[in-house]
């Protein structure tokens, strides 16, 4: 693999982000805590604890020494002082939520605008466009391993598991909470917005604004000698752009004392700008390397093509994608400039990330509506050519695949994945949709309790004939 990738890669040089080490992690601590106390209404020791600690971030392995985190409930932000760096501030504003503000002190390069879903009751509208579950639960699966599953999924304790929900053929059979979450705490998806991107650009596509084997028309590369211009929507949905960043997931990674791309783009003042400056460093379609830069470029073309349409950008995924499928939870935060950081930083209840599961179960179709075109689904859970070559076929679109069994499931599951153990499994061959939600302190332990959980659920429910 590591050959293959050295024969291909173009000449250049990688030049590492405008940004301290020590500043971008105490931001991304700040933005992670203002997430947890002001959107999942955590108590902020509870959160402290559970996204690292003593005074780390538990989300990147390079860690920094920091101040403790002031909590300011007036401002509706979270102040961290980083060891040898600025004071960094995350701050709730408007449906766009918790933004880390520039270094500089410098205003938000947007309005902020709320965005309320408009979806009809939830007490009195039945599952899944509302939350009323019928009185007698589906049956012909086994009632007593579903509720075993859900025990396995939360012990040991140390698993930190906030949220495990179950459907079978779109009907709720199982979901327990813990951690002070509910039915409709929005909770962190970490890198399962991946697949949020992957549903925002299939609406689109549904609706004629891209086609998915088309030239990415990021405006940036639009000189007529730009190599970039070869690079397709295909590409980069299977993380295959070429494009040149570090990421600590590379193989080829070695940390060196510098920030990796791969994280900054949770910090930087306009992360759609500096993904769309990278030169490339392999051919599109050659190489698969899971990095932000892809899903990054994912987001910028959601809002290209919304606002050449001239309609409202802050509206559209709820708009366009959630209302439809009865999601009230989602909170998908932004930059400083208002772009959505669908590649990680994002919110949604167990329910609503089972809702979106549901979507992809049913093909696309929603109470008979095509939300998402027709050979859409195949393409996200197909595995990528350039990873297969690598001989890893365990990434489609946005989305994971279960070739590898990584979990004791069937291989045509595919999944949405983040960090710290967030997971949304789709199991076509057994009806099956499984959300397990948790934090991140608690991923070792979490992922085993979760394969443990699944390994119940499949005994519990027959295969599709």
């Amino acid at each position: 693999m590591l050959e293959r990738a050295r024969l291909a890669e173009l000449p250049g040089e990688w030049t590492p982000p405008p940004m301290s080490v020590s500043s971008h992690y105490a931001a991304a601590y700040a933005q992670r805590m203002c997430s947890a106390v002001f959107i999942a209404g955590m108590d902020p020791s509870v959160a402290r604890q559970t996204l690292g600690d003593n005074n780390a971030l538990a989300a990147v392995a390079h860690r920094i020494k920091a101040g403790e985190p002031v909590v300011d409930r007036r401002r509706r932000e979270v102040r961290i002082q980083a060891a040898a760096g600025p004071v960094r501030v995350a701050r709730q504003v408007g449906s766009q939520c918790c933004v880390v503000l520039a270094e500089e002190g410098q205003p938000l390069r947007f309005v902020p605008t709320n965005v309320a879903p408009r979806v009809p009751a939830t007490q009195t509208t039945m599952w899944p466009m509302g939350d009323r579950l019928p009185a007698l639960r589906a049956a012909g699966h086994d009632a007593a391993k579903v509720q075993a599953a859900l025990n396995a999924a939360f012990a040991p304790d140390d698993a930190l598991t906030q949220a495990f929900v179950v459907t079978w053929r779109g009907q709720l059979i199982g979901e327990r909470y813990g951690l002070g979450a509910t039915s409709t705490t929005p909770l962190e998806g970490w890198s399962m917005g991946k697949s949020v991107v992957a549903s925002l650009l299939g609406v689109l596509m549904q609706q004629g604004a891209y086609t998915v084997d088309q030239p990415a028309p990021i405006p940036e590369w639009q000189s007529p000698n730009d190599p970039r211009r070869n690079i397709r929507i295909r590409d980069i949905m299977q993380m295959s752009s070429g494009l040149r960043i570090r990421a600590e997931q590379d193989p080829e990674y070695a940390y060196d004392g510098r920030l990796p791309d791969h994280w900054y783009y949770y910090t930087a003042p306009n992360a759609f700008a500096y993904a769309a400056s990278r030169p490339q460093q392999w051919a599109p379609g050659k190489i698969g390397r899971y990095r932000n830069t892809d899903p990054v470029l994912g987001s910028y073309l959601v809002r290209l093509a919304v606002e050449r349409r001239g309609e409202n950008y802050h509206s559209f995924p709820q708009r366009a994608l959630f209302d439809r499928l009865g999601i009230r939870s989602a909170v998908l935060e932004t930059d400083a400039s208002g772009n959505f950081l669908t590649q990680g930083a994002d919110l949604m209840s167990g329910r609503d990330w089972a809702r979106l599961g549901n979507l992809y179960l049913q093909d696309g179709m929603w109470n008979g509506q095509r939300i998402l075109p027709q050979g859409f689904i195949r393409f996200v859970s197909t595995p990528a050519p350039s990873w297969e070559a690598d001989g890893r076929p365990i990434y489609g679109g946005f989305f994971w695949l279960n070739r590898d069994k990584t979990f004791p499931v069937p291989t045509d599951a595919y999944y949405m994945a983040g960090a710290g153990g967030q997971y949304t499994i789709i199991i076509p061959s057994h009806d099956l949709v499984v959300a397990r939600l948790g934090r991140y302190a608690g991923a070792r332990p979490g992922g085993d309790s979760l394969r443990r959980a699944l390994s119940l659920l499949i005994e519990a429910v027959p295969a599709k004939r």
